[in-house]
């Protein structure tokens, strides 16, 4: 946040005590609260008179919940928002629902819908809003309904005679859900590619966010647990606050090591892993994101002579990832969102 200009917020939350403490903390932080909402109707009424940089967003409210203001917000005036999402299961739900709406990004309140203690989360919820600010807010496409799947992979048998399947790594963040949404639906379910998915995303929300993405997509999308074999036509999602690793016979292998890039899990701790294990049968896609998690991980695998890709700037919410991807010759194509999957179809 630039000394001479200060990013201008609105305040969305239904609770009078949670709009005041929102406020409080960040104008402790240096932004300027230009105003402040209680349900979805007035959002969009304050948002679109006030045009902030960016706003928060709660999601249980009186007649407007957060997904329903947030998607007419992008129809009216497209403007970055973070969810101030509850820590459950449901709230995961709702989360993504608001992020495929458009929402950029999400921070979990510390106890609940109501919480006296916003310190714990002041520093992500700072952070986040800045990196909103200069995003492009982006909607998810509608997937159609999956068609008719494939036989779902037997998992623990071997899928190539003698060898390794070809493993996609796919690295991303801020913005990853409605990016996800778009492009595991447009693959089809014999895919040739084993995949595993690292979104950066807390615990619950993997869970709840593969259950989403299998819903739509004609692969298998899960979780991933300890053990697990990458084959072709399932997607295993790295759970929220584990490494993904394989071990040399190609299995998956959940750690609990230190944060990378200040992230846990890291794409560049599974995309080393891949390199390592499966070498020029890896390919690595590093999507939208902050920072430059996967940048290390892409280099390995190009240069153990796999195939990497990186989403361009157009179509990504936030370009840091792919950008640090790309900076450091780790990127052999650079892609359109839309043409993701077609380029992976044939990897």
């Amino acid at each position: 946040m630039t000394e001479d200009r200060k990013l201008r917020v609105v305040v969305v939350d239904d609770s009078a005590f949670m709009r005041g403490s929102i406020a409080r903390t960040l104008t402790a932080a240096g932004f300027d609260v230009v105003g402040q909402a209680r349900d979805g109707r007035e959002a969009i009424d304050r948002i679109v008179a006030l045009a902030p940089d960016v706003a928060t967003m709660d999601y249980n409210m009186p007649g407007m919940n957060g997904a329903e203001a947030v998607r007419e917000l992008m129809r009216r005036r497209p403007t970055p928002v973070v969810m101030f999402s509850a820590h459950t299961r449901q709230g995961a739900r709702e989360t993504f629902d608001a992020l495929a709406a458009g929402a950029v990004d999400f921070v979990t309140k510390p106890a609940g819908e109501v919480s006296a203690d916003l310190s714990k989360v002041a520093d992500e919820l700072t952070r986040k809003l800045t990196a909103a600010a200069g995003a492009r807010p982006r909607a998810a496409a509608v997937a159609s309904p999956p068609r008719v799947r494939a036989s779902t992979p037997s998992i623990g048998t071997t899928t190539v005679p003698g060898g390794l399947p070809r493993l996609c790594v796919v690295g991303v963040s801020t913005g990853g859900p409605a990016a996800l949404s778009e492009v595991l639906p447009a693959l089809p379910g014999d895919l040739r590619l084993a995949m595993i998915v690292v979104q950066h995303m807390p615990p619950h929300f993997t869970a709840a966010l593969a259950e989403r993405l299998d819903a739509q997509s004609q692969l298998t999308v899960r979780e991933a647990e300890h053990g697990d074999r990458p084959m072709p036509g399932l997607v295993l999602l790295a759970p929220g606050d584990r490494h993904l690793e394989l071990d040399e016979r190609g299995l998956v292998a959940l750690s609990d090591a230190a944060p990378v890039h200040g992230c846990r899990p890291a794409a560049d701790v599974t995309m080393l892993a891949a390199a390592r294990v499966y070498g020029r049968r890896t390919v690595a896609v590093v999507m939208t994101g902050m920072g430059k998690d996967g940048a290390a991980g892409a280099l390995a695998i190009k240069q153990a002579g796999g195939k990497t890709f990186a989403q361009d700037q157009a179509t990504s919410v936030i370009y840091g990832m792919p950008r640090a991807a790309i900076e450091a010759g780790a990127i052999d194509t650079v892609v359109p969102l839309a043409e993701l999957a077609a380029q992976l179809r044939y990897a």
